[in-house]
Order: structure tokens, then sequence, then C-alpha cells
């Protein structure tokens, strides 16, 4: 991604305000899906979140209605 903005773990947390332990037990590949919120550097264990994706998918999930099922492509299942 070109000039995106890459985060740790902690300080996404500052960002939204959600406990480390919960970005990475809770959201992390339920909510944030590796190649669109975070990437693995050089194929290594540490993880970058991608600020721009995740505050983009953030605003655009609350506009939807509970009954949407965020896809892996980025699309809405609409249930």
């Amino acid at each position: 991604m070109q000039n995106a903005t890459y985060l740790t773990t902690d300080e996404l947390s500052a960002r939204i305000k959600y406990d480390p332990r919960t970005i990475r037990e809770r959201l992390k590949d339920s909510v944030l899906l590796e190649g669109i919120h975070y990437i693995r550097p050089f194929g290594g264990r540490k993880i970058l979140y991608v600020w721009e994706a995740i505050n983009r998918d953030m605003a655009t999930a609350s506009s939807h209605d509970s009954s949407s099922i965020p896809m892996a492509s980025g699309g809405v299942l609409h249930g």
C-alpha cells in the first residue's frame, strides 16, 4: 500500500480505544483481516495494522444495519 500508515497493536489500541489484548484475541482474523487491515512484514511474526483500511471500515460498518455481514473482499452481505 502506498502512503499507508502502519501501526503496532499498542498504537492501534490508543487510536481506537480498545485494549491491545482485545485487538489480538477478538478482532484480529474476525474483523481485522490479514492483507486488508494488517500485514506481516517480510513474512515474520510482527503484525502491522493499516490505519487507513481500519479507519475506512470502522466508518462504513457503523452505517450498515445489524443484519449486514462484512465480507473478506470488502463487500457486505445483506442477510
